[in-house]
């Protein structure tokens, strides 16, 4: 495939790439947007995982985080397995909207979490942390001195970590090839970071159509996994 090789050979011709990436990068770990939950309750899913209705009804908020956004189980897969090994040869920087880990778990070190992570929490009142195997699943997590145990996962209405974002904005300016992947660019402001892009290879990966596509140097319309599975 003609796209494949061209992708290759401007990462093998890069220096410092920025991968970023959505939730369909995590697709073939078996990790759905938990968007895709629409009908399944009668509040929708953006509210459910609201600042404002975790505090006000943090029974449902939980039974909905634990059922539809936490998989213990996942794996990382071709995509999450690449840019591991990539980061051992370059400067790769990746930049995740996911909150699953799995980039760490396939060994990559340089990642900025934009919207936080499902296996850290921390205790509301005293701030004692968590991990996410020392949870009570099937309840209202509480702490030890009987505060609520809260994600590091940024809610709706929640705003993102300024560190995280003047360090995704200074990785993104300073990369000569950023790979946009698996995201539909429709979550702000996250999805806004890639103007600051100033390199020459910007690359899209996604099913269908984003609107940074007739600003790339190469579009793939294809499956991630399937992509990376076929890089070296």
């Amino acid at each position: 495939m003609k796209e494949i090789e061209k992708l290759q050979s401007i990462i093998d011709k890069s220096e410092h790439i920025v991968f970023f990436g959505g939730a369909g990068v995590s697709t073939a770990s078996g990790i759905p947007d938990f968007r895709g939950a629409h009908g399944l309750y009668s509040i929708a899913p953006e509210e459910l995982v609201s600042h404002h209705y975790f505090m006000s009804n943090p029974k449902e908020f939980f039974d909905f985080y634990f059922s539809k956004m936490v998989y213990e189980d996942a794996k990382p897969n071709a995509c999450h397995n690449y840019l591991a090994e990539l980061e051992k040869k370059k400067d790769v920087w990746i930049i995740t909207q996911n909150i699953d880990g799995l980039h760490q778990k396939a060994g990559s070190k340089n990642v900025i979490e934009l919207h936080g992570t499902t296996l850290k929490n921390h205790c509301m009142e005293c701030g004692k942390f968590y991990s996410l195997d020392e949870l009570n699943k099937e309840d209202i997590p509480k702490c030890d001195c009987g505060g609520i145990i809260k994600p590091d996962v940024v809610l709706y209405e929640e705003p993102l970590d300024e560190t995280s974002i003047t360090e995704a904005i200074k990785k993104i300016s300073n990369a000569d090839t950023l790979i946009v992947a698996g995201t539909s660019l429709a979550v702000y402001p996250a999805a806004s970071f890639i103007y600051y892009f100033n390199g020459n290879n910007l690359i899209t990966i996604n099913k269908s159509s984003i609107s940074a596509d007739k600003n790339a140097t190469l579009v793939l319309h294809e499956d991630i996994n399937e992509i990376f599975s076929n890089l070296k």
